[in-house]
């Protein structure tokens, strides 16, 4: 049964109407298109979703290792926006910053792998 803003699954009453919306028409294509059973396509269309919201309206900065210790970066810029000797000297201030930026934050390990990803501190 194809979903729709008035008709959907329970777990998707209390997500944000432009998630809501997102979730429905992926698992309706899901479900239709793909031949997905419903309870799996609730699951692949919820956490697609989000992620697809979230990352539309949203920057990414990392806390990333440099000569000197740590720094704050916006994604696919150079330029430092804070710098300290050590990450966690500077986590706080990058969670404050990129929340009062509506941003996403990514926190790398000093070989550069992703550590974890925070989405509005």
């Amino acid at each position: 049964m194809p979903w729709n803003k008035n008709d959907y699954p329970d777990s998707w009453k209390n997500l944000e109407p432009a998630v809501r919306n997102k979730a429905i028409e992926i698992g309706n294509a899901l479900v239709e298109e793909e031949g997905y059973e419903e309870g799996r396509a609730i699951a692949i269309a919820t956490d697609r979703a989000k992620k697809s919201i979230q990352q539309g309206d949203q920057d990414t900065y990392e806390i990333r290792p440099h000569e000197d210790g740590w720094q704050l970066i916006k994604e696919g810029s150079h330029k430092a926006i804070y710098k300290e000797e050590t990450k966690s000297a500077l986590e706080d201030k990058a969670k404050s910053y990129v929340t009062d930026h509506n941003g996403i934050l990514k926190v790398l390990k000093a070989d550069g792998s992703v550590e974890q990803t925070l989405y509005k501190t």
